[in-house]
């Protein structure tokens, strides 16, 4: 099991490499959804704005 993480002594490189990645994912969703919901409010109040008028 050790030798299959190891990876012939790359494996330090290797799971790095895809703990960064993971938390570029991780980021970069975050920041969509929020950048989405923002979008989605405001898009929202105009709506109302519009209706009330």
């Amino acid at each position: 099991m050790t030798d299959a993480l190891a990876m012939g002594g790359y494996g330090v490189y290797v799971w790095s490499c895809f703990g960064l990645t993971l938390i570029v994912i991780i980021i970069c969703t975050v920041q969509a959804w929020r950048r989405h919901r923002t979008i989605f409010n405001n898009a929202r109040t105009q709506i109302r704005a519009m209706k009330s008028d």
